[in-house]
């Protein structure tokens, strides 16, 4: 089942970047009460205009969060917003942005802040639904608030979900999508950045009380039998 976490577990990330953690003293052991979250109203200008409920969803890559993010979108009526088909959209268009992107892809860099929340702003202002899933941001400390400087809104709620590596490895080698950056010494090079940059945030909305950890082994029915209760508790709390 879903739980909120107000801290993470030691299955998280593989053994070798837990010991980098526990070696900056990251892991923290405190729990936390379930409580609702009301809409968060900024001071940008998107939400002004808006009554945003925004969710981000986070996960290494082949952990399953974009599968989910479309059963959420059919279930509850959320826009997905998903940042690396954004990029990959900017990096299609051929513009220096995207050439940009693309070079820092390959390389297993995270692309800049501002550059990817202004794709995401672009989106969400061509959306009337203020119900946003936010898929794959922030990746860092950085993005979180630059997102929060650009947009003026914090999450509402942070999905998390948790794949063992190997096993994400085996997803994303088995997508077949013709993605650039999708063979094995890549995947590899990315869930070592994954786990370097987005523990501080992770670890940041557990302390707010704001993520839902799920567990993210089983079909893809299963697992959204996870998720269901976490946006069913959501609707009734807006």
């Amino acid at each position: 089942m879903w739980r909120r976490a107000a801290s993470l577990s030691s299955s998280i990330f593989s053994s070798s970047s837990r010991r980098a953690l526990r070696d900056r003293g990251a892991y923290s052991s405190k729990a936390m009460e379930f409580s609702s979250a009301e809409p968060f109203k900024g001071e940008g200008c998107l939400s002004k205009e808006k009554n945003l409920y925004i969710t981000f969803v986070l996960g290494g890559p082949g952990s399953g969060k974009g599968t989910q993010c479309a059963k959420i979108v059919e279930n509850f009526g959320y826009t997905h917003l998903s940042a690396g088909e954004l990029l990959r959209q900017e990096i299609a268009s051929n513009s220096e942005d995207g050439v940009m992107i693309l070079d820092m892809i390959k390389e297993g860099k995270i692309v800049p802040s501002e550059v990817t929340v202004k794709l995401i702003q672009k989106g969400m202002e061509s959306c009337d639904n203020g119900k946003f899933l936010i898929d794959g941001f922030p990746r860092n400390e950085e993005n979180r608030t630059a997102f929060e400087q650009i947009i003026g809104a914090e999450p509402n709620i942070v999905l998390f979900f948790d794949c063992p590596e190997e096993e994400m490895i085996k997803r994303v080698l088995n997508r077949n999508e013709g993605r650039v950056d999708d063979n094995i010494d890549t995947i590899r090079k990315r869930l070592k950045v994954f786990a370097a940059s987005h523990y501080p945030v992770i670890d940041y909305y557990s302390k707010k009380g704001k993520l839902y950890k799920i567990d993210a082994i089983g079909t893809e029915d299963e697992i959204f039998e996870r998720v269901r209760p976490v946006f069913a508790a959501c609707e009734g709390a807006q």
